[in-house]
């Protein structure tokens, strides 16, 4: 027989040094001034002097600590009290958001409620134009007009420059909502700016050239103005659809919910342009859309609020729960102010700042609710984990590995 090889005295070497020292662990005792005192006595006698030097005395005490804890090993796994490890709790991923959280900060919720307060303007415009109520009419072309700047301001202060909004221009995707509402207000835009600027045909002179386009103004402005009011419900709901389209958890459970509390709050803004501006006999359309918006608005917000299960919470706690819940308040309080002050100008305006503080308070407090959610990556982990668990008990077999047939 040939002798072994390196390798094979390396492993016999190493078989004969774990038998010395584990071989007899169960025999070796816990006390280690005992054991200590056994490997005193093994390297000598009684006395230190006697028997080995002082290095095998430390190597003989090193030997029984290693015995010791062998020992205490082998009898956690031959049938000692068992360690059990805690059930682990998910808190986060090495503590970092799953998602990032929107870059969006205060202007891009100014931007919703401007949206909305023009397209609700932009409606009531066209209920006073068709109605004949001048000061209705007035009153909405002109907020539209003003509030539709706002947006842009807001919008291209968020793009960074206003050369992205056009490059937005270059393509209509029907799928990106995005890229519709940059056609809407497109669209949008300049019927409102065309229809605001007709409210100044009273001011110019009747002859000459000014007096023609006087004269041409009033019925161009209310065609401009009836196109402005046909576009005004998708400007109102296009970002309720663009915030459920994101990732953010809060956000896109909440679709079918978020682009009827926005049609909502916009027409109860409209409602309170008309309230502040226009005296009470020529009211009467913004107070039915005062109702017809808090009504969205109240069904709305109340489903988000309960529907969403986990993903409900953000729209509840904190800072958006508060804006929320004042927000509720206000479009009650506007409500019931516009419905039983309807012969006093001061009720009316006081229902009428309330209505447009709702507005406000709510889409703020939706945008903080969204935000919140991206940042807890409580609300992104456990809803998924509820949806594979659904699925797998919706599933024939109760477990998710399948079983394959006996044959």
């Amino acid at each position: 027989m040939t002798p072994p090889g390196p390798v094979g005295d390396r492993f016999r070497r190493f078989r004969e040094r774990l038998a010395a020292e584990g071989g007899d662990r169960p025999q070796v005792s816990d006390d280690r001034p005992s054991a200590a005192s056994g490997a005193a006595a093994t390297s000598g006698g009684d006395h230190p002097n006697d028997g080995g030097t002082a290095a095998s005395s430390r190597r003989g005490d090193l030997t029984a600590r290693r015995s010791t804890e062998g020992g205490r090993r082998g009898r956690r796994r031959g049938g000692g009290e068992e360690l059990r490890v805690p059930e682990a709790e998910f808190t986060s991923y090495y503590g970092r958001p799953i998602l990032k959280a929107p870059v969006w900060k205060w202007d891009i919720a100014a931007y919703l409620f401007t949206g909305g307060l023009a397209a609700g303007s932009s409606l009531l415009a066209a209920g006073g134009q068709l109605t004949g109520r001048p000061a209705l009419r007035r009153a909405g072309r002109i907020t539209a007009l003003a509030a539709v700047s706002a947006s842009a301001v807001f919008l291209v202060k968020d793009l960074g420059r206003p050369a992205r909004f056009h490059h937005m221009l270059r393509v209509a995707k029907p799928t990106s909502p995005m890229s519709m509402g940059t056609w809407i207000l497109t669209a949008y835009g300049p019927a409102a700016g065309v229809a605001a600027i007709a409210e100044a045909a009273g001011v110019l002179p009747r002859h000459g050239l000014l007096g023609l386009a006087g004269r041409a103004l009033p019925s161009i402005g209310h065609a401009a103005g009836l196109l402005a009011a046909g576009t005004a419900p998708a400007l109102a709901t296009y970002t309720g659809v663009l915030l459920a389209d994101t990732a953010v958890p809060s956000w896109h459970e909440a679709y079918p919910e978020l682009p009827v509390i926005f049609a909502g709050s916009a027409l109860a803004s409209g409602a309170g342009v008309g309230l502040l501006a226009a005296p009470p006999a020529q009211a009467g359309p913004a107070r039915r859309m005062a109702v017809a918006g808090a009504a969205l608005e109240l069904y709305g917000a109340h489903r988000v609020e309960t529907r969403l299960g986990l993903l409900s919470e953000p729209y509840r706690l904190g800072r958006p729960g508060r804006l929320l819940r004042a927000g509720r308040l206000l479009t009650a309080g506007g409500v019931a102010g516009a419905l039983l002050g309807r012969h006093s100008r001061v009720v009316g305006a006081l229902s009428g700042t309330a209505l447009l503080a709702a507005s406000v308070l709510t889409r703020f407090g939706i945008f903080y609710g969204g935000v919140a959610s991206a940042r807890d990556p409580r609300y992104t982990v456990v809803p998924q984990r509820e949806r594979v668990e659904a699925r797998r008990t919706g599933m024939d077999l109760p477990s998710d590995r399948a079983v394959p047939p006996a044959v």
